[in-house]
């Protein structure tokens, strides 16, 4: 019986088996901090190369698929298990502390909204009086201001 032709010689292997291999060869070789240094050198090449926009546009992609496949409310599981580890981990004081750092900000942002608003109508407002003080009446003179 002819013996059939996988494109396989007796002792070669796979891709895959010799990727594994080799990365494993790597790996005992330079250690796992080797593969953390190339990865962030590569992030930084990309995020140079690329943009910010870049990894908003995949993580997006990324997450819509895992939406598709999983469901919104593989969100809200997630969430939760990293909740309660964080809860087992830290205790009830770190929510109370990033709660009130929370609230701190966010205090901070709306007196920094309502004082860039007051001084934007300021301006505006200055602005408008000045327009009409040199606005053309309908006969084409020109506004003067009376005289004391």
């Amino acid at each position: 019986m002819a013996e059939e032709n996988t494109g396989k010689k007796k002792g070669s292997m796979s891709v895959s088996e010799a990727g594994r291999k080799g990365g494993q060869t790597v790996r005992d070789k330079y250690g796992h901090s080797f593969y953390e240094e190339i990865g962030r050198k590569g992030g930084e090449t990309v995020k140079a190369e690329r943009g910010r926009a870049f990894y908003e546009q995949i993580g997006k992609k990324g997450g819509d698929t895992v939406k598709a496949e999983r469901g919104a409310g593989f969100y809200e599981q997630i969430g939760k298990k990293g909740g309660e580890a964080v809860k087992a981990e830290r205790g009830t004081p770190f929510y109370k502390e990033i709660g009130k750092k929370g609230g701190h900000r966010v205090r901070t942002l709306i007196e920094e909204g309502k004082k860039a608003a007051s001084e934007a109508a300021a301006a505006n407002l200055a602005k408008a009086e000045e327009d009409e003080d040199e606005t053309p009446a309908p006969g084409g003179e020109v506004n003067q201001p009376a005289p004391e």
